[in-house]
């Protein structure tokens, strides 16, 4: 199968069906943001501190990368930020475009994959904003690489992941409130299905999913020039029944540093 086409379709579907990521900020969030009052998430529901920001964005490239659905783009942009959001998914770059045109913000958008960031020249971006979206490629050293090439020195990189413990329980029984061990790390949600299996996942537009390690997540980043300069967790607010025994997200600040 096409990993990609399935996600860029499976995505489509979540924004035709209305899911809380596919949601555009509204007129009064942007109206704040402008005056000051800003905030984003890059996780899922816990802020980015304010301090792993500048004091001012007027001016900055900043790239929110795998960032669709008209939510962290049009805030910094409102914030004064030149805002470049590339996407998998085009209907939620609409939602970008969506918000932009009516708010006339400077932002851009690109349709393209996360892995792929060739249209940007070297040193192109002050800040990069990568929300929860890596769980969506297999491989994520040529991920941080390429942010690394495109992120200017002394550049901020703020990224969003999965723990990989969310990744070892069985996502049915999970969904019915059990957490039954199933999966090992790293691992894919395509893992161990019969051909009939897999039929009905590409049909029902589910996206595919890797669960990868914090090594992975972190060392990784550092392997790309990277060093981390905050880290905070985050949950699904309760609804998950992970909720009670740990926190499922976690968000790094990183900067890029030169090697002489």
């Amino acid at each position: 199968m096409n990993i990609i086409k399935q996600n860029q379709s499976a995505w489509d579907k979540k924004v035709e069906d209305g899911a809380v990521y596919t949601q555009a900020v509204s007129k009064e969030i942007i109206e704040k943001s402008k005056s000051g009052e800003w905030e984003i998430t890059v996780t899922a529901g816990k802020p980015v501190p304010r301090d792993w920001f500048p004091d001012s964005l007027k001016g900055l490239k900043i790239l929110c990368l795998a960032s669709g659905g008209g939510q962290q783009g049009p805030v910094l942009a409102a914030a004064g930020a030149e805002v470049t959001v590339v996407d998998l998914s085009k209907k939620q770059l609409e939602k970008d475009e969506y918000v932009a045109k009516r708010e006339r913000l400077n932002l851009k958008t690109v349709h393209g994959n996360m892995s792929d960031l060739s249209t940007f020249d070297d040193e192109a971006f002050d800040i990069i904003v990568h929300p929860v979206a890596n769980l969506f490629v297999d491989d994520l050293s040529p991920v941080w690489m390429k942010m690394s090439r495109v992120l200017k020195d002394k550049g901020v990189l703020i990224s969003g992941f999965t723990n990989p413990l969310l990744f070892i329980f069985d996502d049915e029984e999970d969904q019915k409130g059990n957490l039954v061990v199933k999966n090992s790390i790293p691992s894919c949600s395509l893992d161990n299905l019969t051909e009939e299996e897999l039929q009905k996942y590409i049909s029902s537009n589910h996206t595919v999913e890797y669960g990868h390690t914090l090594e992975d997540q972190i060392q990784g980043q550092v392997d790309a020039g990277f060093v981390i300069a905050g880290l905070y967790e985050d949950d699904f607010g309760g609804r998950r029944p992970l909720d009670k025994y740990i926190k499922c997200f976690i968000a790094t600040k990183a900067l890029k540093m030169k090697v002489n």
